[in-house]
């Protein structure tokens, strides 16, 4: 843990100190501690805000989490506006720059091919066209928050903006431009991006094809365990009759089969191409491959001790610095047509309302749906066009410039098909993508090699700005439905409740309904049988309304069984480990009579319990262990009761061996695209280079070393690969479970004997990291959390790393625990993502509702609401939430009028 926070006096010294030190490495860049505080915003006192018809209250706690008050919807998004760019202005300019392509103006040449990739993409052109399709009233909405942010910036100036702009010496040559409505609009695209499902997935099972069979791919992506883990809705179908989704109804309809799409059984290295472009665009929420997450459940007042519902949510992004989430009240004075606002919850900086939350009727939380909202298509150039259909079709084109800071401009056609964009063309070594994916004998002659194009539902415009706004208004389970009607993209699962007691769940989105294939492969794009006929409608879409049982949760895993629902929804669900056991949590509470409390639902959040251990440590214990240090390891893990506690020593083995298994078992069977880079190994090839159904075959050898960044490598040990080792710990003689040797000795020729070598592999790493005394070993000494300022922090020279991070934190908890702290198993034991904030709402008294963010409310280095709030989070300790106005009143420290 970091030391408590220090006075004010002792923070000014720090400061000071750390100035003398900027001063002597910044190569003549001098700061003071002034210049450090320029952008603290202020907090109290009165300041004019031009375009206020009336005053405003900002009103702040001790964490400095501002709570607004005005008279009309105009003031009210004029100073949430004003409000967030003080808080968090660097951080809404890298966001705009990062999704209008322009970040080389900026960060320089460094960033001239993500914004090549982003132009390509094309997020704010489709959010300029998204604009105009919205209604009056969020068009509005967006224009008094661009005032706000506008207003900041006319008196806020390098510096006094951030601290960032003058370390990055911008302050003289770099001047933020005006905010606007584009410019939020735009971020709900970089959301999407990030929640898109199964792309990365696709990719990875065709690149796996240029190593292993289709049988062995299979091996890897088991199915649904729906006789294990329940889907979020455990009944309903399509009514026949009127189309619509019934949830009170029986087995819904199978769906007809639509042609499984063709296995690409060798892409290779082309794909890979792909795949290290896509791993440099930056992912604001997480690593998309790696089972980006949320965990949200609601419990009806029936098992209560409240006897009105509670929700809780906690999604599951990438740590950063300052958080991906701002905490915010918005409030009427008085609530009517002409100010109908009431909310209180999460948001992003940049973007007006509240996301996640409550207002005075209800509550909502989200989760990542998961539906395949992505296609990756292949497509056949001819003769400057494309072949679709038998026929050359031509492009659609575009030119765009990229200004480069310090450099010169760089021009670039963008090229699209009737499918998308060309992605291939960002990269000389992506426009070999598909050179070597096999075809079926009516596919056009190869060539040069096949472009590859991405068909995906965020690339149309789209009215989920207008579904915000209208959740933060909705008052009943219909005005709720409604809104999420709209909110299309990214698809979520919205969980819903009341103050009146009741609760619910809709299943929103824009799911597109396929020809031919099932998304899990990228498609032939001159077949017109592979292109999307539809989406799925939203009548049809699933949801439910005060079921029996009297609970909802979803955490990613199915919303229902697949085989019942006439529309395919995706093939890749998260495989619903965290899902049931919440389910199992709330069950076991409820199933004698018990209530549930607000306590009991925070201790939910913060169950760490590892279910793959339970499957594998009775396993492990039967392993004959004849050297006397490594049977010192595997003593550890008798009595574990399967905790992931900071400071358990068992977790800490137990997670080593696991991560060894799969390194063994899987991890040096895949081809070098999915390895960690630096994962470098001597690798059987038939000498055909096609799959090598003896994966332990005596063909030649080569050596391959892995591409991937330790965040996206396989096997990344979540629990799709829980199933896959479920499915084979009882098959001992599994080729999975073999090796090959090496100096002359016989690899591991069986189950057992691979688990002896995970456990030694395990016994010597944790040596190396953590001590040869087991006693001292502990979970969180491997398990850390660093939080990254998201530009300097990362990528910036090391003293300004240093100046603007914080951490480490060591942490309980594990990848697909309910207390998801996520990590890698072929990169390592850091945290990659975690709980981005907690919530616990309660429908009896919203007052006693509680929250807390995973940094805190600042995005200024120094100020004291930097990471205030990290202590607190990495405990599982909540912060109260006030609502109402006595409530905010009462916790207020600090408060400022905003005045005409």
């Amino acid at each position: 843990m970091p030391a408590k926070k220090t006075s004010r006096r002792a923070r000014l010294i720090v400061i000071a100190v750390v100035m003398l030190l900027v001063a002597g490495i910044g190569g003549g860049t001098f700061w003071t501690i002034s210049s450090v505080r320029d952008s603290f915003p202020q907090t109290t006192g009165s300041l004019k805000l031009k375009g206020l018809d009336d005053p405003v209250a900002v009103k702040r706690d001790k964490q400095g989490i501002p709570q607004v008050y005005a008279d009309s919807s105009k003031d009210l998004f004029t100073a949430q506006g004003y409000v967030q760019a003080q808080d968090r202005f660097w951080e809404m300019d890298v966001r705009r720059h990062m999704t209008a392509g322009r970040l080389s103006e900026m960060f320089g040449k460094e960033q001239v091919k993500t914004d090549a990739f982003l132009r390509t993409l094309g997020w704010r052109r489709v959010a300029q066209q998204e604009y105009k399709q919205l209604s009056p009233h969020t068009r509005a909405n967006l224009k008094s928050y661009s005032a706000g942010v506008n207003a900041y910036l006319k008196d806020h100036k390098g510096s006094a903006a951030s601290v960032e702009y003058a370390a990055l010496g911008l302050s003289n040559d770099y001047t933020p431009h005006k905010w606007s409505p584009v410019d939020s609009l735009a971020w709900l695209k970089a959301m999407a991006w990030d929640l898109r499902a199964n792309m990365s997935s696709e990719i990875d099972r065709a690149l796996m094809s240029g190593r292993l069979s289709k049988q062995q791919i299979e091996d890897l992506y088991p199915d649904y365990p729906s006789d294990r883990n329940k889907p979020v809705l455990e009944g309903g179908r399509i009514d026949p009759g009127s189309k619509n989704f019934d949830p009170e109804g029986g087995s819904a309809a199978p769906r007809s089969g639509g042609g499984a799409r063709q296995a690409v059984q060798n892409a290779g290295s082309q794909l890979d191409s792909v795949a290290t472009r896509l791993d440099k665009i930056p992912a604001l929420l997480g690593p998309n491959n790696s089972g980006i997450g949320s965990n949200s459940w609601v419990v009806s007042g029936k098992h209560t001790t409240t006897g009105k519902p509670l929700l809780a949510n906690d999604p599951h992004l990438k740590p950063q610095l300052p958080s991906v989430w701002y905490q915010m009240g918005l409030h009427c004075r008085t609530v009517s047509a002409s100010c109908p606002y009431d909310v209180s919850g999460f948001t992003f900086a940049g973007l007006p309302g509240v996301v996640i939350g409550h207002n005075q009727d209800i509550s909502w939380g989200m989760t990542n749906l998961g539906a395949d909202v992505t296609d990756l298509y292949l497509e056949k150039l001819r003769d400057g066009g494309y072949v679709y259909d038998g026929r050359r079709r031509p492009y659609k084109t575009r030119k765009e410039t990229i200004k480069v800071a310090e450099g010169e401009s760089r021009k670039i056609t963008v090229r699209e098909t009737n499918n998308g964009p060309v992605i291939s063309d960002r990269d000389s070594e992506l426009r070999k993508v598909g050179d070597e994916a096999p075809v079926d004998n009516a596919a056009p002659d190869r060539a040069d090699g096949y472009a590859v194009s991405l068909r995906w539902t965020a690339l149309s415009p789209t009215k989920s700005m207008d579904a915000v706004f209208k959740l933060n208004r909705a008052s009943d389970f219909k005005e709720f439905r409604s809104a999420a009607a709209d909110f299309s993209v990214p698809s979520q699962n919205l969980i819903y409740a009341d103050t009146k007691g009741n609760i619910g769940y809709q299943a929103p989105g824009r799911i597109p309904v396929r020809g031919a294939g099932d998304g899990r492969f990228p498609a032939p794009g001159w077949d017109p049988r592979y292109r999307w006929k539809s989406y799925v409608p939203q009548r049809a879409l699933p949801w439910e309304y005060n079921p029996e049982r009297g609970y909802i949760v979803t955490a990613n895993q199915a919303v229902v069984d697949e085989k019942k629902y006439p529309y395919l929804l995706t093939k890749d669900w998260g495989y619903g480990t965290r899902s049931q056991r919440i389910n199992d949590l709330i069950s076991s509470k409820v199933r004698d009579g018990g209530k549930i409390s607000m306590g009991d639902m925070q201790t939910m959040q913060m169950d760490n319990s590892s279910e793959i251990a339970k499957l594998l440590v009775p396993h492990l214990l039967k392993i004959d262990v004849k050297d006397g240090y490594v049977r010192e390891a595997q003593k550890l893990l008798e009595g574990w009761e399967y905790t992931q506690d900071a400071d358990s020593a068992p977790a800490a083995y137990f997670n080593a061996v696991w991560r060894h298994l799969l390194l063994l078992a899987f991890g040096n069977k895949l081809p070098k695209e999915l390895r960690v880079k630096g994962d470098c190994l001597n690798v059987r090839v038939s000498d055909d280079s096609g799959p090598v159904d003896d994966l332990n075959g005596n063909d030649r050898v080569i050596r391959e070393c892995g591409r991937r960044g330790e965040a996206s490598g396989q096997p990344d040990g979540g629990d799709r690969w829980y199933e896959v080792v479920r499915k084979l710990i009882e098959d001992p003689d599994s080729d999975w479970w073999q090796t090959p040797g090496s100096n002359g000795r016989h690899g591991d020729r069986n189950r057992d004997e691979l688990l002896a070598h995970a456990m030694k592999n395990a016994r010597w790493e944790l040596t190396s990291k953590l001590g040869k005394d087991i006693d001292t070993w502990s979970w969180g000494r491997l398990h850390h959390l660093m939080l990254k300022n998201q530009t300097i922090g990362t990528d910036g020279p090391g003293y300004m790393q240093w100046l603007l991070n914080r951490g480490p934190w060591d942490l309980g908890g594990g990848k697909d625990a309910v207390d998801a702290t996520g990590w890698n198993a072929a990169g390592g034991y850091d945290v990659i993502w975690a709980p981005s904030m907690r919530m616990v709402v309660n429908l009896e008294n919203l007052d006693k509702s509680r929250w807390i963010n995973l940094t805190g409310a600042s995005g200024h280095a120094y100020n004291p609401h930097y990471v205030d709030q990290m202590d607190k989070w990495s405990e599982g300790a909540l912060l109260p939430w006030a609502f109402s106005e006595d409530a905010v009143e009462k916790g207020t420290e600090d408060e400022m009028a905003l005045t005409p």
